[in-house]
């Protein structure tokens, strides 16, 4: 049997806006079938007068402590600035404050802009950039560059380790989508495993994807399936924090980076995603939705992988009509599970891989 490429016969889930069509690719050239459902976009930015405001505003103050927290943000808050002619006057007054930055590729943004952090919370966690300014901030006036819509709290948490006054920065906005019919889609297709892996960029996605699920009174069945089913890929302890925090155990790479986030996925699928056995019709071998037989492959429906997967796992046992109905989460009934066996059966190319055992139930031929 010819080696496929590493993702050949496996479905994903891209939830991510920005640079999705890199991430895309990546799996595409290793062979995944790739459905792209962005949950959050970045609003446009047609008026900026509001960022602008808030940069003359930061530069008539001039803190004493700035807070950087998206290399993404920075950069586009340093554009706007420069297109608005105040550039060197955002970069003059973020040069004379103490500058406290979060994650490692924000401090690869302030670094190129000649910039000199005071300290960087390397984990990339807002708690972790709070603990560094304990006892630096009586009596200080911070600005502080958001990473999303909501500031999480942190004015607040600023303010209690003794800021006077806490100026505001949002370079960018996040437009919800969670509405649209393609999430819906995208929750019903995570809820019964048609995917069998989902990526995540930022915890704004993740909490979009829950709350469109709760909205639509999927929420259990999604984290279920997320937990128990369909391998979770986040690029850093960030985006992994609120899937932890709901039960669930994603992959998260050591090195915080998107093509780490695709190495360490691509492995885990390759060696956890595969089962094979030996047959009397030769090896199989399911991938994803992929079942190989000898040279020949067919796709096969989720219920019907689930079966398969059930059949192979077993190793030559009988699994009873029961037992197979519960690798089958969408079978409502018996004549459900008939139908799916039905059709396995028609669209395998030896349907004698799976022998019926009479009153016990099926096993794989082996």
């Amino acid at each position: 049997m010819s080696s496929p490429k590493p993702l050949a016969g496996f479905r994903l889930a891209v939830t991510s806006d920005r640079r999705s069509a890199e991430l895309i690719e990546a799996f595409e050239r290793r062979g995944a079938e790739v459905t792209h459902t962005p949950l959050l976009q970045l609003a446009p930015l047609d008026d900026e007068q509001q960022l602008i405001a808030q940069t003359q505003k930061l530069i008539e103050v001039r803190p004493q402590v700035a807070i950087i927290t998206t290399a993404y943000g920075l950069r586009r808050w340093v554009d706007t600035s420069e297109a608005a002619g105040i550039g060197d006057e955002l970069l003059a007054a973020l040069g004379q404050a103490q500058l406290y930055v979060r994650g490692a590729k924000a401090h690869g943004a302030v670094k190129a802009l000649g910039l000199e952090p005071a300290a960087v919370a390397k984990d990339g966690r807002s708690v972790s950039m709070l603990e560094l300014l304990e006892g630096k901030l009586q009596g200080a006036t911070v600005a502080l560059q958001l990473h999303a819509d909501s500031d999480h709290g942190m004015p607040q948490s600023l303010r209690e380790l003794g800021a006077r006054r806490v100026l505001k920065v949002e370079p960018y906005r996040w437009q919800d989508t969670s509405s649209d019919s393609g999430i819906s889609a995208l929750v019903e297709g995570l809820c019964a495993a048609h995917f069998d892996a989902v990526t995540f960029t930022s915890a704004p996605s993740v909490h979009a994807l829950f709350a469109a699920a709760k909205a639509r009174n999927r929420l259990p069945a999604l984290l279920r399936s997320l937990a128990e089913r369909v391998a979770v890929a986040t690029v850093g302890p960030v985006t992994a924090a609120p899937l932890i925090e709901a039960g669930i155990c994603p992959l998260v790479p050591e090195r915080h980076r998107m093509g780490a986030m695709i190495g360490q996925l691509v492995e885990h699928l390759a060696s956890l995603g595969t089962l094979q056995a030996q047959t009397v019709h030769g090896q199989v071998q399911l991938r994803g939705r992929t079942l190989s037989v000898q040279d020949e492959n067919c796709e096969l429906t989720p219920g019907q992988a689930e079966l398969v997967r059930a059949l192979i796992e077993a190793g030559g046992s009988v699994l009873s009509r029961e037992e197979l109905g519960a690798a089958l989460p969408e079978a409502s009934s018996k004549h459900a599970l008939d139908m799916t066996l039905s059709r396995l059966r028609k669209a395998l190319p030896q349907p004698e891989i799976i022998a019926t055992v009479i009153k016990r139930g099926y096993r794989l031929n082996v």
